[in-house]
């Protein structure tokens, strides 16, 4: 049955979803008519709050970007592609590569969201590489493994509320994860979907004949021949004690970070993880940078697009709307429904503002009071925030750009298995968060 609506689904997304530049073009004009719609503001104020915040993300932008290349260095590495060689000779048949996809990547973004991103898309394209499987579900299963990162260790809405001196800390307090991310009903819920999510993926597999492939020799990362060293910056250039002699500080830097200082991942620690692994095992400078010019193609759609997003938040944000969708929501709701009228709402707010900490910065102020008034349990209804957030982007590209710029893929060759997926969990996580 779910292969049979898949067909509909894939065929409506490659029809109608545009490039994600162009939806993030049409997301900027559909918000900005609402603001001036909805909350009356004028076209000149809307300007200004878009002009305003449009550079507003560009640390993180260029923290994303540093996920796509640092983690394509890394594995374009000898010993990582010999390791990926390996899982992905476990695999065998199309149905085990899609179920193991999806469990690494869900695995990995459960730890943290960025490190799952990158290793989902390079193991799909490993398993590609030894397994005759549709690439597009591959890829989008290795997506669809994103689902669980805000119910996991690096949930950034748990997080935050389990933080000193946090923004809501004189309404809530300090709220640790046990009672969030270490919930019974967030728990159950997790392993729930790692259950669910592999097997809804297994069962979208198209038949052999409907089933589009990749030419393995496409997806496969080649380093350039050694050259013949003759001038002195050349033997710089190859010299195995000069990368050693940066890249080992700079794993001993996170043996200090990990174990005598207790730190935990977040993406800056990611990023140089990557990289410093890259710098030792790739052994040269010259096979970095080799690695580098490949890797640095796929970044253009994170470059163009991640400003266009900052825009859309500061036009959300500033002008009341992101406030608005908010209240009209838990107007709907009792004690017993608003942690599933808070999903709903943090979805729909997602495609505007695809940021965990953006979410919580807007709902809190609405959902928190509502919460009180309504005697709901405020955990849970944090939660249902960070479910939302994470529900959505199974339909927003911003989250997808680097998986695709990995796999070489646009949005509208997985999102329309992603639909399904959509539709799937928002079904169980609106069932866990009003019933469990």
């Amino acid at each position: 049955m779910l292969r049979l609506l898949s067909r509909p689904a894939v065929r409506l997304v490659e029809r109608y979803l545009p490039d994600p530049y162009i939806f993030v073009l049409l997301l900027t004009l559909v918000a900005s008519a609402a603001a001036i719609g909805v909350e009356r503001q004028t076209p000149l104020a809307v300007i200004r709050y878009w002009g305003d915040g449009f550079w507003g993300l560009l640390e993180f932008s260029m923290q994303m970007l540093l996920v796509l290349i640092t983690g394509f260095m890394l594995a374009n590495t000898p010993p990582v592609q010999r390791l990926l060689d390996r899982l992905a000779a476990q695999a065998g048949t199309a149905p085990r590569a899609i179920v193991l996809v999806t469990l690494i990547s869900m695995a990995a973004s459960w730890i943290n969201w960025g490190f799952g991103l990158v290793v989902g898309a390079l193991f799909a394209k490993e398993l590609a590489r030894q397994v005759r499987v549709d690439y597009r579900l591959l890829v989008a299963s290795a997506y669809s493994g994103f689902i669980v990162w805000h119910g996991g260790l690096a949930g950034s809405i748990p997080l935050t509320i389990a933080t000193d001196g946090h923004f809501t800390a004189e309404r809530i307090g300090v709220i640790g994860t046990g009672s969030t991310i270490f919930s019974v009903f967030n728990l159950v819920l997790v392993m729930v979907l790692f259950i669910v999510v592999p097997l809804v993926n297994r069962m979208m597999l198209p038949p052999e004949e409907e089933s589009i492939h990749v030419d393995p020799k496409v997806l496969k990362t080649t380093q350039r021949e050694r050259q013949h060293i003759s001038r002195p910056a050349e033997r710089l250039e190859n010299s195995r004690a000069l990368a050693w002699l940066v890249g080992i500080p700079g794993l001993l830097f996170l043996v200090d970070h990990f174990v005598l200082r207790g730190g935990g991942l977040n993406l800056n620690i990611v990023n140089f993880l990557f990289l410093f692994l890259a710098i030792v095992l790739h052994r040269t400078p010259r096979r970095l940078l080799n690695s580098l010019q490949e890797a640095i193609q796929g970044g253009a759609g994170i470059v163009i697009q991640f400003p266009f997003y900052a825009g859309i938040m500061a036009i959300m944000v500033e002008s009341g709307l992101a406030e608005t969708f908010a209240q009209s929501f838990a107007s709907l709701a009792n004690a017993d429904t608003l942690p599933f009228w808070s999903f709903i709402s943090a979805g729909i707010i997602n495609l505007f503002v695809p940021s965990g900490g953006g979410q919580w910065a807007v709902q809190a102020p609405v959902m928190l009071p509502a919460a009180e008034t309504l005697g709901a349990d405020i955990p849970r209804v944090a939660m249902a925030v960070a479910w939302g957030d994470a529900w959505t982007n199974l339909l927003q590209p911003f989250w997808a750009l680097p998986v695709l710029a990995i796999a070489g893929l646009k949005a509208k060759d997985i999102m329309g298995f992603c639909l399904i997926q959509l539709i799937v969990t928002g079904i169980i996580i609106s069932a866990a968060l009003t019933f469990l």
